[in-house]
């Protein structure tokens, strides 16, 4: 959870997701990291390591891009109705 604050502190611009939002996606973030590196060889899955942490960041950057975008088209959406 932890990774998504980061995250959300990482990324340029407002945010329109909730805290609860933000930890969802890091926490979902840290899980692609983890296997990523888990993948790589540098580690088990649930075992902390840079590489796990940094792909992991990224991740949770990435999400929340992402789901700033489909929150932002809907808000547009609602706005113009």
């Amino acid at each position: 959870m932890i990774i998504g604050a980061l995250a959300r502190l990482i990324k340029p611009g407002k945010q329109h997701l909730s805290i609860l939002a933000t930890l969802l996606l890091g926490l979902a973030g840290s899980v692609i990291g983890g296997v990523i590196a888990n993948l790589l060889g540098t580690g088990d899955i649930f075992e902390l390591n840079v590489l796990g942490f940094v792909v992991a960041v990224i991740a949770s950057v990435a999400l929340i891009g992402v789901a700033e975008s489909i929150s932002g088209s809907r808000h547009r959406e609602h706005i113009t109705r």
